[in-house]
């Protein structure tokens, strides 16, 4: 028996893709606020993540004295 490929991977950022071109008419405001709340919430995790790679090439400059 063979088996079944996997699916093919999806890019990066396509989730984020997908998302922005959701119907937004389809949602209730409850439901936007509800999603506002999410995005917000992504927007933070990534601004972290934007600081910890910059202090980390900050540290590796500093160690090689760029």
């Amino acid at each position: 028996m063979m088996e079944e490929a996997p699916p093919p991977r999806r890019g990066r950022g396509q989730a984020l893709i997908d998302v922005s071109r959701e119907d937004l008419d389809l949602y209730a405001v409850e439901e936007l606020e509800e999603r506002v709340g999410l995005l917000q919430a992504e927007i933070e995790r990534t601004r972290s993540q934007i600081e910890r790679k910059r202090s980390g090439r900050a540290a590796a400059d500093a160690l090689f004295k760029r």
